[in-house]
């Protein structure tokens, strides 16, 4: 008996006119293909590079592709989450069966990449206990999106650091996030014998920039989560999750 196909796993990310941006997300989708050989993985970008989201699904749509996974390439359910995706994807061709998969975030497997990113910055795990940690994000005025970077600086926080602090790369905000730099200077002030910088994104651009600029009077400064293989994995995860509904459907 013949095995049914997979869903086709949409990556969908926001684009960016640097292009560092696309570059970091095909490096990150080709380790979620290493992966998961087999799995027919493709992007599509909201806006600035190509192929759009909209492109991508016409083109399966015209290769006779059924069923599609669409997963924001995105780390918190903000505005893009719940608004401009839902909306290219109601644009879709209707033959296609798509299911939108979770955001990235939160994940224990997100926290260990921010991890990988400190120790290969410098940081050792003995470093944990005397070291400040501004965990930077790009910012949102969602509430559940600040309440979930609020979250994840707290149970970071619990895994042994000095302090973990919250901040966005904008200036202000809602949930009374500082500025990076203000952040930095925050935990200096605390005592912590040094202060880290991890930037909460996931490829570079005008905002994680921003960060980079904030946190000139840190310490240590990560690279974005890019695609370290713990967020190649919470790729898939999501990928399986959303899945199931539409194999379900088709007796996979």
């Amino acid at each position: 008996m013949r095995r049914p196909v997979r869903p086709v796993l949409v990556v969908v990310a926001h684009g960016s006119r640097d292009p560092r941006h696309a570059a970091t997300v095909h490096a990150l989708v080709e380790r979620v293909r290493s992966l998961r050989p087999g799995l027919r993985v493709e992007t599509g970008f909201l806006d600035f590079n190509i192929p759009s989201v909209h492109g991508v699904l016409e083109s399966l749509a015209a290769e006779g592709v059924r069923d599609v996974v669409a997963l924001p390439l995105l780390l918190t359910r903000a505005f893009h989450a719940k608004a401009d995706i839902p909306a290219v994807l109601r644009d879709a061709p209707p033959r296609l069966r798509i299911r939108q998969a979770d955001v990235l975030g939160p994940s224990p497997l997100l926290l260990s990449a921010l991890e990988r990113r400190l120790y290969e910055a410098g940081l050792t795990p003995a470093d944990k206990s005397s070291t400040g940690v501004v965990l930077a994000s790009a910012g949102s005025s969602d509430p559940e999106a600040i309440a979930v970077i609020a979250d994840i600086a707290r149970e970071w926080w619990h895994t042994g650091w000095c302090a973990v602090r919250p901040a966005f790369a904008s200036a202000g905000s809602p949930g009374g996030f500082p500025r990076t730099e203000d952040a930095v200077r925050e935990l200096r002030a605390l005592g912590c014998e040094r202060v880290a910088v991890a930037p909460y994104v996931l490829a570079p651009g005008f905002l994680p920039d921003r960060i980079a600029r904030g946190a000139a009077g840190a310490d240590v400064l990560a690279e974005v989560l890019g695609a370290a293989p713990e967020v190649a994995r919470v790729l898939l995860e999501r990928y399986d999750t959303a899945r199931l509904p539409l194999a379900a459907a088709v007796g996979a």
